[in-house]
């Protein structure tokens, strides 16, 4: 798969003959493909782990030949940000801006809100705000959970609308809908849709689909899980027209390919001149785990096992599946000739998950993974593919952000960028990854839950609490809102094993109070922790003491 000569050297040729100057806007706009997984850890590609670890591919566990590929041929970037879980990362993808500032600050499966409970929604509140989320956490907590809202609002400059003269299709997980809420679906943001799903995981709780093989039944859903839900209020998805393969990765991967096809058979025949955006929201590799039975046995055996702490079969073969839909993709849009003017982007996002038992995967050499703000949780893989103009096989050493998808494709294709976005056009990196001396950027993360996940900077095994965290050229500080500051140089120590906080106290408070400035200017209150006023710090196993520096935030 992912073919790479013969007719590909071709369409080399006849791409570069569409653009100007380097930074200029094509003559011809191209085509995007966007692919977006869902969980997939830094290094579960294994061109990314080799860059990383100097492992080479044949000792690796995992068999990723089609996004290695990718790498080969574009340009891929080792530190590209997302957020810590996938809903947030979502809502900056689509708008260029910090999902914070719309209180999308986790991922919900289809808790209570305001909205499906029929419930009267507070002053100041979203109507999809969540009633109350939180997670079975026995440990006391001095900080009461904040309030996150399910749903991304379609009176938001979003991508669709952004491409100017796009034909926009999407496909797969949507998961910014309030879980169902009619009006707030791909759809009702400007996309034509193929299949999809507006819920965390391919499960929607009692709907039966609780694998990747059984989705189609709760897809096609017409009654809420809630009595209280509005009547003639839930738009929950669409598994798309039979047949249906018997794999749900497998199942999208056919009709992405169709699409294209699809696609190619009408600009042919003149009933289609804009060109496509599109946007591929796979589940894989999300749980449930689930795979073919013969692709896990394929796995099972191998010498390999264990390498970088991959040790899951079962995973693995999700990985496998994924990568193959990224084939089959890429060697239609080949065979279509579409691959000479189409832009293929692909990333994760948020880091892999590490706290199912036994663990779906390992970040290592990273620190932590999904729901955490250390690097395992929130860098990951980031590769941009357009033959004759972004290729090489070149890596970018240069931070980047899920905020910048949008203002970058903006300028690659022509449109106008929205002023009130936080991205930056990563376009001369594109243009030029090793860039001397870019501009040092300042990226902001808030998370404000108890999390069961199992705190990767605490010797003891106790859940995370409520987090925040902001980068400013290559510091990161992250402020555990329990009482502690913990401050990493980046260039030095990518791999967060060297706190620098008490080395240098006045870098962490600087940084602490542009991080508490920006909370206190962008996030609404109720989407910050409040205090517990039943806390007590007897019983609390923590190796540090409670304490509160939220301050001039709540002033």
């Amino acid at each position: 798969m992912l073919k790479t000569k013969g007719v590909l050297i071709l369409s080399i040729l006849l791409a570069g003959a569409s653009y100007g100057a380097p930074g200029a806007a094509p003559a011809k706009k191209p085509n995007i493909v966007f692919i977006l997984a869902d969980d997939l850890g830094i290094t579960d590609i294994s061109a990314f782990a080799t860059h990383y670890t100097g492992k080479k591919s044949e000792e690796l566990f995992y068999e990723t030949p089609n996004l290695d590929r990718l790498v080969g041929n574009g340009i891929s970037f080792s530190q590209a940000y997302a957020n810590q879980l996938c809903a947030p990362t979502r809502a900056a993808i689509m708008t260029g801006r910090y999902a914070s500032r719309f209180g999308i600050t986790t991922a919900t499966v289809v808790e209570p809100t305001f909205y499906n409970q029929g419930l009267p929604v507070p002053d100041g509140f979203n109507p999809h705000d969540v009633v109350e989320h939180k997670d079975d956490i026995k440990e006391p907590q001095a900080w009461i959970n904040g309030s996150s809202s399910t749903a991304l609002d379609p009176s938001l400059t979003t991508l669709p609308k952004v491409l100017e003269g796009y034909r926009s299709v999407f496909l797969g997980k949507w998961h910014l809908g309030g879980h169902g809420a009619k009006g707030f679906q791909p759809q009702d943001h400007g996309f034509e849709t193929l299949a999809w799903f507006d819920a965390a995981g391919t499960h929607y709780f009692d709907t039966g689909a609780t694998d990747y093989k059984s989705w189609p039944y709760g897809w096609n859903r017409t009654t809420p899980i809630y009595d209280t839900f509005p009547r003639d209020g839930l738009s929950l998805g669409s598994a798309g027209p039979a047949p249906h393969a018997g794999y749900l990765t497998d199942d999208l991967a056919g009709r992405a390919v169709r699409f294209v096809h699809s696609y190619a058979e009408e600009q042919a025949a003149g009933k289609e001149t804009r060109p496509f955006f599109f946007y591929f929201c796979h589940f894989a590799v999300h749980t449930p785990l689930e795979a073919p039975r013969e692709t896990i046995d394929h796995f099972a055996p191998k010498p390999q096992l264990g390498t970088l702490g991959h040790s899951n079969a079962l995973y693995a073969a999700m990985v496998k599946h994924l990568d193959d839909s990224v084939g089959r993709l890429v060697d239609a849009l080949e065979e279509t000739g579409l691959l000479e003017n189409t832009l293929v982007v692909f990333t994760s996002d948020n880091g892999g998950v590490e706290y199912t038992d036994p663990p779906a995967t390992d970040n290592f050499p990273f620190n932590g993974g999904k729901g955490c703000l250390n690097e395992g949780g929130v860098r990951v893989p980031q590769i941009w593919w357009m033959p004759g103009r972004f290729e090489g096989g070149r890596w970018c050493n240069a931070p980047v952000n899920c905020i910048d998808f949008l203002p970058t494709l903006a300028e690659i294709t022509g449109s106008k960028i929205p002023q009130e976005i936080d991205g930056t056009s990563i376009l001369p990196l594109l243009e030029t990854p090793n860039l001397k001396d870019p501009a040092p950027r300042t990226f902001i993360w808030h998370y404000p839950f108890n999390l069961i996940v199992k705190d990767p900077d605490c010797d003891v095994p106790l859940p995370l609490t409520p987090h925040s965290a902001i980068r400013m050229g290559d510091y990161k500080l992250i402020w555990d809102w329990h009482g502690r500051l913990l401050l990493f140089d980046m260039a030095a120590d990518p791999y967060e094993s060297n706190d620098l906080s008490k080395q240098m106290p006045e870098q962490c408070n600087r940084m602490l109070g542009e991080l508490k400035t920006w909370l206190k200017a962008n996030v609404d209150r109720h989407y910050m922790p409040r205090r517990n006023p039943d806390y007590k710090a007897e019983g609390d196993l923590r190796p540090y003491p409670f304490n509160d520096w939220s301050g001039s935030i709540f002033e």
